[in-house]
């Protein structure tokens, strides 16, 4: 998708995918990840998923 916005924090930085479709994915993630990965607004990124937990909930 294309990152939409980035967040910084004192540590950790929020960043925001469009991967298509009305669906926005969130990550957080290190700012030195981001450097490191030289991420900036309107660049193609990739978000990789991986969870051992899933919560589901009703109103």
């Amino acid at each position: 998708g294309k990152i939409s916005e980035i967040v910084k924090g004192a540590t950790t930085s929020h960043v925001t995918i469009d991967i298509g479709s009305g669906v926005i994915v969130t990550a957080s993630i290190t700012n030195e990840a981001v450097a490191d990965l030289q991420l900036e607004k309107g660049k193609q990124a990739y978000a990789v998923i991986k969870a051992s937990d899933v919560m589901v909930g009703i109103d």
